[in-house]
Protein backbone atom coordinates (compact mmCIF):
# COMPACT_ATOMS: atom_id res chain seq x y z
CA UNK A 1 0.00 0.00 0.00
CA UNK A 2 1.03 3.63 -0.34
CA UNK A 3 2.37 5.01 2.95
CA UNK A 4 1.79 8.75 2.75
CA UNK A 5 3.32 9.38 6.16
CA UNK A 6 6.69 8.06 4.97
CA UNK A 7 6.72 10.23 1.85
CA UNK A 8 7.04 13.97 2.56
CA UNK A 9 6.19 14.76 -1.06
CA UNK A 10 2.67 13.45 -0.45
CA UNK A 11 2.14 15.81 2.51
CA UNK A 12 1.67 18.91 0.40
CA UNK A 13 -0.10 22.01 1.67
CA UNK A 14 -3.40 21.92 -0.21
CA UNK A 15 -6.92 22.99 0.40
CA UNK A 16 -9.00 19.92 1.18
CA UNK A 17 -11.93 20.90 -0.97
CA UNK A 18 -14.11 18.81 -3.27
CA UNK A 19 -13.56 21.48 -5.91
CA UNK A 20 -10.28 20.12 -7.24
CA UNK A 21 -9.52 23.22 -9.27
CA UNK A 22 -8.39 25.10 -6.13
CA UNK A 23 -5.16 24.24 -4.32
CA UNK A 24 -4.72 27.25 -2.00
CA UNK A 25 -3.34 26.63 1.53
CA UNK A 26 -5.81 26.42 4.38
CA UNK A 27 -4.01 26.55 7.76
CA UNK A 28 -6.97 25.20 9.71
CA UNK A 29 -6.83 21.95 7.77
CA UNK A 30 -4.54 19.13 8.79
CA UNK A 31 -1.63 18.95 6.38
CA UNK A 32 -1.22 15.19 6.49
CA UNK A 33 -4.82 14.17 5.75
CA UNK A 34 -4.80 10.75 4.16
CA UNK A 35 -7.36 8.12 3.15
CA UNK A 36 -8.02 5.03 5.16
CA UNK A 37 -6.23 2.26 3.29
CA UNK A 38 -7.99 -1.11 3.38
CA UNK A 39 -6.75 -4.54 2.39
CA UNK A 40 -10.27 -5.88 1.95
CA UNK A 41 -12.23 -3.53 -0.37
CA UNK A 42 -15.41 -4.44 1.52
CA UNK A 43 -14.08 -2.49 4.52
CA UNK A 44 -14.30 0.71 2.47
CA UNK A 45 -18.12 0.46 2.58
CA UNK A 46 -18.46 0.67 6.34
CA UNK A 47 -20.39 3.95 6.00
CA UNK A 48 -22.81 2.77 3.30
CA UNK A 49 -26.44 2.77 4.37
CA UNK A 50 -29.84 1.90 2.96
CA UNK A 51 -31.24 4.48 0.52
CA UNK A 52 -27.77 5.84 -0.27
CA UNK A 53 -26.86 7.06 -3.75
CA UNK A 54 -23.67 5.56 -5.18
CA UNK A 55 -22.00 7.03 -8.26
CA UNK A 56 -19.50 4.85 -10.16
CA UNK A 57 -16.91 5.63 -12.79
CA UNK A 58 -17.47 3.82 -16.09
CA UNK A 59 -16.20 2.55 -19.45
CA UNK A 60 -12.73 0.97 -19.26
CA UNK A 61 -12.35 2.53 -15.79
CA UNK A 62 -15.29 0.64 -14.29
CA UNK A 63 -14.24 -0.04 -10.64
CA UNK A 64 -15.26 -3.70 -10.77
CA UNK A 65 -13.46 -4.65 -7.56
CA UNK A 66 -15.29 -1.97 -5.58
CA UNK A 67 -18.69 -2.62 -7.16
CA UNK A 68 -18.50 -6.34 -6.39
CA UNK A 69 -17.39 -5.57 -2.82
CA UNK A 70 -20.32 -3.16 -2.54
CA UNK A 71 -22.68 -5.99 -3.50
CA UNK A 72 -21.12 -8.21 -0.84
CA UNK A 73 -21.56 -5.59 1.88
CA UNK A 74 -25.10 -4.72 0.82
CA UNK A 75 -26.11 -8.36 1.08
CA UNK A 76 -24.31 -8.99 4.40
CA UNK A 77 -25.73 -5.86 6.04
CA UNK A 78 -29.21 -6.47 4.63
CA UNK A 79 -29.35 -2.98 3.16
CA UNK A 80 -32.14 -1.80 0.90
CA UNK A 81 -32.92 0.66 -1.88
CA UNK A 82 -29.42 1.81 -2.78
CA UNK A 83 -29.33 3.69 -6.09
CA UNK A 84 -26.24 3.10 -8.27
CA UNK A 85 -25.71 5.78 -10.93
CA UNK A 86 -23.19 5.48 -13.75
CA UNK A 87 -22.36 6.10 -17.38
CA UNK A 88 -21.76 2.86 -19.33
CA UNK A 89 -20.05 0.35 -17.06
CA UNK A 90 -18.29 -2.77 -18.33
CA UNK A 91 -18.45 -6.39 -17.20
CA UNK A 92 -20.70 -8.81 -15.35
CA UNK A 93 -21.25 -6.88 -12.12
CA UNK A 94 -22.75 -8.74 -9.17
CA UNK A 95 -25.03 -5.98 -7.95
CA UNK A 96 -26.90 -6.13 -11.29
CA UNK A 97 -27.91 -9.76 -10.71
CA UNK A 98 -31.56 -10.42 -9.98
CA UNK A 99 -30.92 -11.65 -6.42
CA UNK A 100 -29.77 -8.13 -5.48
CA UNK A 101 -32.88 -6.39 -6.81
CA UNK A 102 -34.15 -5.33 -3.36
CA UNK A 103 -30.72 -4.02 -2.32
CA UNK A 104 -29.62 -2.10 -5.41
CA UNK A 105 -31.32 -0.32 -8.24
CA UNK A 106 -29.43 0.91 -11.27
CA UNK A 107 -29.76 4.29 -13.00
CA UNK A 108 -27.66 4.72 -16.13
CA UNK A 109 -27.14 7.88 -18.17
CA UNK A 110 -25.90 5.68 -21.02
CA UNK A 111 -26.58 1.96 -21.02
CA UNK A 112 -23.93 -0.66 -21.63
CA UNK A 113 -24.63 -4.29 -22.50
CA UNK A 114 -24.62 -5.33 -18.83
CA UNK A 115 -27.65 -3.12 -18.02
CA UNK A 116 -29.92 -4.03 -20.95
CA UNK A 117 -31.44 -7.15 -19.41
CA UNK A 118 -32.08 -5.57 -15.98
CA UNK A 119 -33.70 -2.59 -17.73
CA UNK A 120 -35.90 -4.90 -19.82
CA UNK A 121 -36.96 -6.69 -16.63
CA UNK A 122 -37.83 -3.42 -14.90
CA UNK A 123 -34.87 -3.60 -12.52
CA UNK A 124 -32.89 -0.66 -13.90
CA UNK A 125 -33.72 2.90 -14.89
CA UNK A 126 -32.23 4.57 -17.99
CA UNK A 127 -31.93 8.36 -17.85
CA UNK A 128 -32.36 10.02 -21.28
CA UNK A 129 -29.83 12.87 -21.39
CA UNK A 130 -27.24 14.47 -23.64
CA UNK A 131 -23.69 13.65 -22.55
CA UNK A 132 -22.72 17.30 -22.14
CA UNK A 133 -25.58 17.84 -19.67
CA UNK A 134 -24.81 14.94 -17.31
CA UNK A 135 -22.69 17.10 -14.94
CA UNK A 136 -25.77 19.28 -14.36
CA UNK A 137 -27.38 16.33 -12.58
CA UNK A 138 -24.81 16.82 -9.81
CA UNK A 139 -24.43 20.60 -9.84
CA UNK A 140 -28.21 21.10 -9.68
CA UNK A 141 -28.66 18.53 -6.91
CA UNK A 142 -30.79 16.16 -8.97
CA UNK A 143 -28.32 13.40 -8.10
CA UNK A 144 -26.58 13.70 -4.72
CA UNK A 145 -23.92 10.98 -4.34
CA UNK A 146 -23.33 9.68 -0.84
CA UNK A 147 -20.46 7.56 -2.16
CA UNK A 148 -18.45 7.82 -5.37
CA UNK A 149 -16.38 4.86 -6.56
CA UNK A 150 -13.40 5.58 -8.79
CA UNK A 151 -10.57 3.70 -10.49
CA UNK A 152 -7.27 5.58 -10.57
CA UNK A 153 -3.57 5.32 -11.36
CA UNK A 154 -1.02 5.20 -8.50
CA UNK A 155 -0.05 8.59 -7.05
CA UNK A 156 3.00 10.37 -8.43
CA UNK A 157 5.74 11.91 -6.26
CA UNK A 158 3.42 14.80 -5.46
CA UNK A 159 0.48 12.62 -4.46
CA UNK A 160 -1.62 13.07 -7.59
CA UNK A 161 -3.51 10.13 -9.08
CA UNK A 162 -5.19 10.15 -12.48
CA UNK A 163 -8.74 9.18 -13.42
CA UNK A 164 -7.04 7.55 -16.39
CA UNK A 165 -9.35 6.33 -19.11
CA UNK A 166 -12.54 8.00 -17.86
CA UNK A 167 -12.80 11.68 -16.91
CA UNK A 168 -16.19 12.50 -18.54
CA UNK A 169 -18.77 13.32 -15.83
CA UNK A 170 -16.69 11.79 -13.01
CA UNK A 171 -14.95 15.08 -12.26
CA UNK A 172 -18.24 16.79 -11.31
CA UNK A 173 -19.59 13.73 -9.53
CA UNK A 174 -16.55 13.77 -7.24
CA UNK A 175 -16.98 17.43 -6.35
CA UNK A 176 -20.51 16.80 -5.05
CA UNK A 177 -19.85 13.46 -3.34
CA UNK A 178 -19.77 13.00 0.44
CA UNK A 179 -17.42 9.99 0.44
CA UNK A 180 -14.84 9.03 -2.19
CA UNK A 181 -13.63 5.45 -2.42
CA UNK A 182 -10.77 4.70 -4.84
CA UNK A 183 -9.29 1.51 -6.20
CA UNK A 184 -5.67 2.30 -7.08
CA UNK A 185 -4.59 0.13 -9.99
CA UNK A 186 -0.99 -0.17 -11.18
CA UNK A 187 -2.36 -0.96 -14.65
CA UNK A 188 -4.51 2.17 -14.96
CA UNK A 189 -2.81 4.52 -17.45
CA UNK A 190 -1.95 7.98 -16.25
CA UNK A 191 -3.52 10.59 -18.52
CA UNK A 192 -3.21 14.36 -18.77
CA UNK A 193 -6.03 16.91 -18.68
CA UNK A 194 -8.84 17.24 -16.13
CA UNK A 195 -8.31 13.84 -14.51
CA UNK A 196 -5.74 14.62 -11.81
CA UNK A 197 -6.88 14.15 -8.21
CA UNK A 198 -4.77 14.30 -5.05
CA UNK A 199 -4.79 11.20 -2.90
CA UNK A 200 -5.76 13.30 0.12
CA UNK A 201 -9.23 13.70 -1.37
CA UNK A 202 -9.93 9.98 -0.97
CA UNK A 203 -11.75 8.82 2.15
CA UNK A 204 -10.94 5.16 1.53
CA UNK A 205 -8.66 3.42 -0.93
CA UNK A 206 -7.52 -0.06 -1.80
CA UNK A 207 -4.76 -1.31 -4.09
CA UNK A 208 -5.21 -3.71 -7.00
CA UNK A 209 -3.10 -4.85 -9.94
CA UNK A 210 -5.61 -5.89 -12.60
CA UNK A 211 -5.86 -5.43 -16.39
CA UNK A 212 -8.55 -3.03 -17.59
CA UNK A 213 -11.57 -4.48 -19.42
CA UNK A 214 -10.90 -4.51 -23.17
CA UNK A 215 -13.34 -4.05 -26.03
CA UNK A 216 -13.25 -3.72 -29.81
CA UNK A 217 -10.53 -5.08 -32.01
CA UNK A 218 -12.94 -7.11 -34.16
CA UNK A 219 -12.39 -7.43 -37.89
CA UNK A 220 -14.90 -5.21 -39.71
CA UNK A 221 -17.48 -6.87 -41.95
CA UNK A 222 -17.53 -6.40 -45.72
CA UNK A 223 -20.42 -3.95 -45.39
CA UNK A 224 -18.60 -1.96 -42.70
CA UNK A 225 -15.50 -1.75 -44.88
CA UNK A 226 -17.59 -0.33 -47.73
CA UNK A 227 -19.13 2.25 -45.40
CA UNK A 228 -15.69 3.20 -44.16
CA UNK A 229 -14.47 3.73 -47.72
CA UNK A 230 -17.51 5.83 -48.68
CA UNK A 231 -16.94 8.15 -45.73
CA UNK A 232 -13.15 8.33 -46.04
CA UNK A 233 -13.13 8.94 -49.80
CA UNK A 234 -16.09 11.32 -50.03
CA UNK A 235 -16.60 13.15 -46.75
CA UNK A 236 -13.35 13.33 -44.78
CA UNK A 237 -11.08 16.12 -45.99
CA UNK A 238 -7.42 16.60 -45.18
CA UNK A 239 -7.20 18.77 -42.08
CA UNK A 240 -10.58 17.63 -40.77
CA UNK A 241 -11.30 17.27 -37.06
CA UNK A 242 -12.93 13.92 -36.31
CA UNK A 243 -15.40 12.60 -33.80
CA UNK A 244 -16.26 8.90 -33.76
CA UNK A 245 -19.10 7.44 -31.75
CA UNK A 246 -19.11 3.94 -30.28
CA UNK A 247 -19.24 0.98 -32.64
CA UNK A 248 -17.51 -0.99 -35.35
CA UNK A 249 -18.43 1.44 -38.16
CA UNK A 250 -16.43 4.37 -36.75
CA UNK A 251 -13.50 1.96 -36.37
CA UNK A 252 -13.91 0.90 -40.00
CA UNK A 253 -13.73 4.56 -41.05
CA UNK A 254 -10.44 5.01 -39.21
CA UNK A 255 -9.01 2.02 -41.07
CA UNK A 256 -9.64 3.81 -44.37
CA UNK A 257 -7.92 7.09 -43.47
CA UNK A 258 -4.31 5.93 -43.86
CA UNK A 259 -3.66 8.33 -46.78
CA UNK A 260 -5.15 11.43 -45.17
CA UNK A 261 -3.09 14.30 -43.79
CA UNK A 262 -3.25 16.64 -40.79
CA UNK A 263 -6.31 15.06 -39.23
CA UNK A 264 -7.35 16.11 -35.74
CA UNK A 265 -9.25 14.27 -33.01
CA UNK A 266 -11.86 15.89 -30.76
CA UNK A 267 -14.22 13.15 -29.62
CA UNK A 268 -16.01 12.12 -26.43
CA UNK A 269 -14.35 8.74 -26.87
CA UNK A 270 -11.91 7.08 -29.22
CA UNK A 271 -10.48 3.61 -29.70
CA UNK A 272 -7.48 1.72 -31.08
CA UNK A 273 -7.80 2.95 -34.66
CA UNK A 274 -6.59 6.41 -33.66
CA UNK A 275 -3.26 4.95 -32.50
CA UNK A 276 -2.46 3.61 -35.99
CA UNK A 277 -3.28 6.98 -37.59
CA UNK A 278 -0.98 8.80 -35.17
CA UNK A 279 1.85 6.37 -35.83
CA UNK A 280 1.43 6.79 -39.60
CA UNK A 281 1.50 10.57 -39.28
CA UNK A 282 -2.10 11.01 -40.48
CA UNK A 283 -3.28 12.49 -37.17
CA UNK A 284 -1.22 15.57 -36.29
CA UNK A 285 -3.89 17.89 -34.82
CA UNK A 286 -1.98 20.78 -36.44
CA UNK A 287 -5.08 22.35 -37.99
CA UNK A 288 -7.20 22.43 -34.84
CA UNK A 289 -8.15 25.81 -33.43
CA UNK A 290 -8.47 24.45 -29.86
CA UNK A 291 -5.85 22.24 -28.17
CA UNK A 292 -3.76 22.40 -31.33
CA UNK A 293 -1.33 19.53 -31.58
CA UNK A 294 -3.23 17.37 -29.11
CA UNK A 295 -5.91 14.69 -29.18
CA UNK A 296 -8.94 15.56 -27.05
CA UNK A 297 -11.14 12.88 -25.51
CA UNK A 298 -13.24 12.30 -22.41
CA UNK A 299 -13.36 8.52 -21.98
CA UNK A 300 -11.81 5.49 -23.68
CA UNK A 301 -12.89 2.02 -24.72
CA UNK A 302 -10.37 -0.23 -26.42
CA UNK A 303 -7.56 -2.70 -25.91
CA UNK A 304 -4.23 -2.65 -24.08
CA UNK A 305 -2.73 -1.12 -27.23
CA UNK A 306 -4.81 2.02 -26.63
CA UNK A 307 -4.20 2.08 -22.88
CA UNK A 308 -0.43 1.88 -23.41
CA UNK A 309 -0.63 4.67 -26.00
CA UNK A 310 -2.37 7.16 -23.69
CA UNK A 311 -0.25 6.32 -20.64
CA UNK A 312 1.88 9.36 -19.72
CA UNK A 313 1.33 10.70 -23.23
CA UNK A 314 1.09 14.52 -23.33
CA UNK A 315 -0.32 14.24 -26.86
CA UNK A 316 -3.65 13.17 -25.29
CA UNK A 317 -5.85 15.47 -23.19
CA UNK A 318 -8.69 13.78 -21.29
CA UNK A 319 -11.17 16.54 -20.50
CA UNK A 320 -14.56 17.05 -18.83
CA UNK A 321 -17.55 15.97 -20.88
CA UNK A 322 -19.27 19.35 -20.57
CA UNK A 323 -16.34 20.87 -22.48
CA UNK A 324 -15.65 18.12 -25.00
CA UNK A 325 -19.31 17.76 -25.96
CA UNK A 326 -20.22 21.43 -25.88
CA UNK A 327 -21.88 22.35 -29.17
CA UNK A 328 -20.24 25.77 -29.00
CA UNK A 329 -16.77 24.24 -28.62
CA UNK A 330 -17.36 21.64 -31.33
CA UNK A 331 -18.49 24.31 -33.78
CA UNK A 332 -15.16 26.14 -33.40
CA UNK A 333 -13.13 23.23 -34.81
CA UNK A 334 -12.16 23.18 -38.50
CA UNK A 335 -13.95 20.83 -40.90
CA UNK A 336 -15.62 19.10 -37.98
CA UNK A 337 -16.66 15.64 -39.15
CA UNK A 338 -18.94 13.76 -36.76
CA UNK A 339 -19.47 10.04 -37.46
CA UNK A 340 -22.18 8.28 -35.46
CA UNK A 341 -24.15 5.05 -35.73
CA UNK A 342 -27.87 4.32 -35.62
CA UNK A 343 -30.29 1.45 -35.08
CA UNK A 344 -32.74 2.56 -37.78
CA UNK A 345 -33.63 5.59 -39.91
CA UNK A 346 -37.11 6.30 -41.25
CA UNK A 347 -37.89 7.60 -44.74
CA UNK A 348 -38.03 11.20 -43.54
CA UNK A 349 -34.60 11.02 -41.88
CA UNK A 350 -35.56 10.50 -38.24
CA UNK A 351 -32.80 8.60 -36.44
CA UNK A 352 -33.36 6.07 -33.68
CA UNK A 353 -30.11 5.27 -31.88
CA UNK A 354 -31.08 4.31 -28.33
CA UNK A 355 -33.81 1.66 -28.44
CA UNK A 356 -35.23 -1.28 -30.35
CA UNK A 357 -38.91 -0.44 -30.23
CA UNK A 358 -39.67 0.08 -26.54
CA UNK A 359 -36.63 -1.95 -25.46
CA UNK A 360 -33.87 0.40 -24.34
CA UNK A 361 -30.49 -0.39 -25.88
CA UNK A 362 -28.03 2.44 -25.13
CA UNK A 363 -28.71 6.15 -24.75
CA UNK A 364 -28.53 9.59 -26.35
CA UNK A 365 -24.79 9.71 -25.78
CA UNK A 366 -22.93 12.40 -27.67
CA UNK A 367 -24.60 11.92 -31.04
CA UNK A 368 -26.75 15.06 -31.01
CA UNK A 369 -23.98 17.11 -29.36
CA UNK A 370 -21.64 16.43 -32.26
CA UNK A 371 -24.17 16.26 -35.09
CA UNK A 372 -25.30 19.76 -34.16
CA UNK A 373 -21.82 21.06 -33.46
CA UNK A 374 -20.56 19.84 -36.85
CA UNK A 375 -23.55 21.37 -38.65
CA UNK A 376 -22.89 24.73 -36.99
CA UNK A 377 -19.17 24.70 -37.78
CA UNK A 378 -17.65 28.19 -37.98
CA UNK A 379 -16.13 27.46 -41.39
CA UNK A 380 -19.28 26.01 -42.94
CA UNK A 381 -17.37 22.82 -43.76
CA UNK A 382 -18.61 20.56 -40.97
CA UNK A 383 -20.15 17.21 -41.87
CA UNK A 384 -22.71 15.53 -39.57
CA UNK A 385 -22.82 11.83 -40.56
CA UNK A 386 -25.09 8.95 -39.55
CA UNK A 387 -23.69 5.60 -40.69
CA UNK A 388 -25.33 2.18 -40.47
CA UNK A 389 -25.52 -1.10 -42.34
CA UNK A 390 -28.58 -1.38 -44.55
CA UNK A 391 -29.89 -4.56 -42.89
CA UNK A 392 -29.77 -6.32 -39.54
CA UNK A 393 -28.26 -9.77 -39.00
CA UNK A 394 -31.75 -11.13 -39.68
CA UNK A 395 -31.80 -9.25 -43.04
CA UNK A 396 -34.42 -6.75 -41.86
CA UNK A 397 -34.07 -3.29 -43.37
CA UNK A 398 -32.63 -0.53 -41.17
CA UNK A 399 -34.08 2.04 -43.55
CA UNK A 400 -37.73 1.83 -42.53
CA UNK A 401 -41.07 3.44 -43.50
CA UNK A 402 -41.64 4.46 -39.88
CA UNK A 403 -39.66 3.80 -36.72
CA UNK A 404 -40.73 0.82 -34.66
CA UNK A 405 -43.59 1.59 -32.24
CA UNK A 406 -42.08 2.96 -29.05
CA UNK A 407 -38.71 3.74 -30.61
CA UNK A 408 -37.20 7.07 -29.62
CA UNK A 409 -36.02 9.80 -31.96
CA UNK A 410 -32.48 10.65 -30.90
CA UNK A 411 -31.56 12.81 -33.89
CA UNK A 412 -34.41 14.65 -35.58
CA UNK A 413 -34.95 14.83 -39.33
CA UNK A 414 -33.91 18.48 -39.23
CA UNK A 415 -30.53 17.61 -37.69
CA UNK A 416 -29.58 14.98 -40.25
CA UNK A 417 -27.33 15.89 -43.18
CA UNK A 418 -25.76 12.63 -44.37
CA UNK A 419 -26.91 9.03 -43.97
CA UNK A 420 -24.57 6.33 -45.24
CA UNK A 421 -24.85 2.58 -45.76
CA UNK A 422 -22.71 0.15 -47.71
CA UNK A 423 -24.84 1.07 -50.73
CA UNK A 424 -24.00 4.75 -50.85
CA UNK A 425 -24.51 8.22 -49.41
CA UNK A 426 -27.85 9.97 -48.93
CA UNK A 427 -27.57 13.75 -48.66
CA UNK A 428 -30.69 15.00 -46.87
CA UNK A 429 -29.97 18.58 -45.90
CA UNK A 430 -32.43 20.96 -47.55
CA UNK A 431 -34.40 18.15 -49.19
CA UNK A 432 -38.18 17.77 -49.20
CA UNK A 433 -39.76 14.70 -47.65
CA UNK A 434 -40.18 12.93 -50.98
CA UNK A 435 -36.60 13.81 -51.99
CA UNK A 436 -35.40 12.42 -48.67
CA UNK A 437 -37.38 9.24 -49.21
CA UNK A 438 -35.83 8.87 -52.67
CA UNK A 439 -32.27 9.36 -51.33
CA UNK A 440 -32.76 6.89 -48.50
CA UNK A 441 -34.36 4.23 -50.68
CA UNK A 442 -31.32 4.38 -52.98
CA UNK A 443 -29.01 3.39 -50.11
CA UNK A 444 -31.34 0.74 -48.69
CA UNK A 445 -30.68 -2.91 -49.41
CA UNK A 446 -31.89 -3.81 -52.95
CA UNK A 447 -34.19 -6.49 -51.53
CA UNK A 448 -36.19 -3.86 -49.64
CA UNK A 449 -36.33 -0.96 -52.09
CA UNK A 450 -39.61 -1.93 -53.74
CA UNK A 451 -41.48 -2.26 -50.45
CA UNK A 452 -39.99 1.03 -49.26
CA UNK A 453 -41.19 2.78 -52.42
CA UNK A 454 -44.72 1.50 -51.81
CA UNK A 455 -44.59 2.61 -48.18
CA UNK A 456 -43.31 6.03 -49.20
CA UNK A 457 -46.20 6.43 -51.69
CA UNK A 458 -48.74 5.46 -49.04
CA UNK A 459 -47.26 7.96 -46.62
CA UNK A 460 -46.58 10.88 -48.96
CA UNK A 461 -49.37 10.26 -51.53
CA UNK A 462 -46.77 10.64 -54.28
CA UNK A 463 -43.75 8.77 -55.59
CA UNK A 464 -40.32 9.61 -54.16
CA UNK A 465 -38.16 11.57 -56.62
CA UNK A 466 -34.86 13.46 -56.79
Amino acid sequence: MYNIAENPNLKRIIKINRNFYTYAPEPSQKLDRRPKQVQDPADAFCEMKSCNVVFAQGAAATPTCLLDSMAKVGEAQKLRDIMVVHMHTEGDLKYLHKEYKDIFRNASVFMGANVRKPAEEGLADPIPIFLHEIPKLFSRGIIKPDLTLIHVSPPDNHGYCSLGTSVDCVRTGLIYSKIIIAQINRQMPRTFGDGLIHISHFDYCTEIDTPLPESGGQTPSEAEIKIGKFIAENLVDNGATLQMGIGSIPDAVLNELKNHKNLGIHSEMFADGVVDLVEKGCVTNHMKTLFRGRIVGSFLNGTKKLFDFVNNNPLVEMLRIEYVNSTQIISKLPKMTAINSAIEVDLTGQVNADSIGTKMYSGFGGQVDFIRGAAEGFDGLGKPIIALQSVTKKKQSKIVPILKPGAGVVTTRAHVHYVITENGIASLFGKTLRQRAYELIQIAHPDHRESLEKAAFERLKCMPCK
